[in-house]
């Protein structure tokens, strides 16, 4: 007997008929003895709908009361789910996360689970029951509702699957794996037996839409092992233990002779691009930039410091540009112009109009000229680059969003990654 946990996205969740093919996916594993608790997103488009109720109730909503209406999706869709699997024959019930609880920090629209209590849910399985579980809610100490931010069930799924010390985690989604870049951009792109966490962590990281970043980043910290899966395969496909799905698992565990020197390459056109320009070149200034910002709960990513330049008859400048998520421009340009006395910028000059391009890969660690292979592809289809950034498996550049598709078609075959027939 395993303990499994089984995480259904919004497009598997869309309708009754949806749900009850769910249903019958966790029957079968309920069936094979198994002890199962199913996480949940709330039905594809209906979060969206929760989002803009709350913009046009108020464009300055309380992020309190934003989490009591964006949370109640997955509240829906858990309940039906448990009413599904009653009529198929299982034991289940519907547990809120504030049932359990699921103990957050109060950041709310972008809370982070603390700790999980699992007495009540270790005692409901044991006695046969399935446990569907909304993703993406929490509870606050102050006994508020919380939610963890945009695609946060697969960290809820994740975070329950150590808590529970389940044996795996299987995201079910509407792809049928991990694969070397967007199969729509490129039909040549490969599913991938394997991925080891730091992989699908800079993957996640960069746009890949397969897995939230945080719930890779808890994988890896909890060491739990993460299988992604397609939700639309007949009832008559294997058991999820034996499907060729994508398994993220530890680096150890990926036989050599199958690693290859890149991943794959992922896109993001939800960056923004933001240059202060005549900024004080003195310690401290690069600082009260980024404080604000961190203060806002906003997340930076590229960064480029310009050489400084000398005025007469005033002390050296920069410029400083850098990257933030689109959503959160106006925040940011809220947060720079209060502080902009203390910072002392001269203009702040914002593009939403770029795209992140990065090529991932364990394999750059042992090995030189990646970069090089990146800048030179693009450079020969005339593509300029605005930004670069780097880690140990990593290389990002942003460029302008009407290359995104070629930046990526030209990467995936510089790097060997096409497929010998298209998918």
């Amino acid at each position: 007997m395993a303990r499994i946990v089984m995480k259904f996205g919004g497009t598997s969740m869309a309708g009754i008929e949806r749900i009850r093919a769910v249903a019958r996916r966790v029957k079968r594993e309920v069936d094979a003895g198994n002890q199962v608790a199913v996480i949940v997103s709330a039905m594809a488009g209906d979060t969206d709908r929760l989002v803009n109720f709350c913009r046009e109730a108020s464009s300055l909503y309380d992020p309190r009361e934003y989490d009591v209406v964006v949370s109640s999706g997955e509240q829906v869709t858990s309940g039906l789910l448990a009413i599904a699997l009653q009529a198929a024959g299982v034991k289940a019930r519907s547990w809120m996360g504030w049932q359990l609880p699921i103990h957050t920090d109060d950041a709310f629209a972008k809370a982070r689970i603390e700790d999980i209590d699992t007495a009540a849910l270790d005692a409901s399985l044991t006695a046969g029951e399935v446990a569907v579980i909304p993703g993406f809610q929490g509870l606050a100490d102050n006994g508020r509702v919380t939610t963890l931010g945009r695609g946060g069930s697969d960290t809820s799924a994740v975070a329950m699957a150590a808590a529970m010390k389940a044996d795996r985690c299987d995201i079910y989604t509407d792809v049928d794996g991990v694969y070397t870049t967007d199969p729509r951009i490129v039909p040549r792109a490969r599913k991938l037996k394997q991925v080891t966490y730091e992989e699908m962590l800079e993957l996640a990281s960069v746009g890949a839409k397969v897995l939230q970043t945080r719930s890779v980043g808890l994988a890896m910290k909890e060491n739990v092992r993460v299988q992604v899966l397609s939700s639309f395969t007949g009832d008559d496909a294997p058991m999820a233990d034996t499907l060729p799905g994508t398994m993220i698992v530890g680096e150890e565990e990926i036989d050599e002779m199958e690693r290859q020197l890149i991943t794959g390459i992922a896109h993001d056109k939800n960056e923004a691009k933001i240059t202060l320009t005549n900024v004080s070149d003195t310690p401290g200034s690069v600082a009260a930039i980024f404080a604000p910002l961190a203060a806002a709960n906003i997340n930076v990513d590229m960064i480029i410091q310009n050489i400084a330049h000398q005025s007469a008859g005033r002390a050296g400048s920069t410029d400083v540009t850098f990257t933030v998520p689109a959503v959160d421009l106006a925040r940011s340009i809220q947060a720079l112009n209060d502080a902009k006395d203390k910072i002392g910028f001269e203009e702040l000059v914002h593009d939403t109009r770029v795209a992140k391009i990065s090529v991932v890969g364990v394999g750059m660690k042992s090995h030189a000229g990646v970069a090089s292979t990146m800048f030179t592809t693009l450079g020969q289809r005339g593509i300029n680059i605005q930004a670069i950034s780097t880690s140990e498996i990593k290389v990002s550049v942003l460029i302008h969003e009407d290359e995104t598709e070629l930046a990526v078609r030209v990467l995936h075959t510089a790097y060997g990654l096409d497929a010998d027939e298209a998918a």
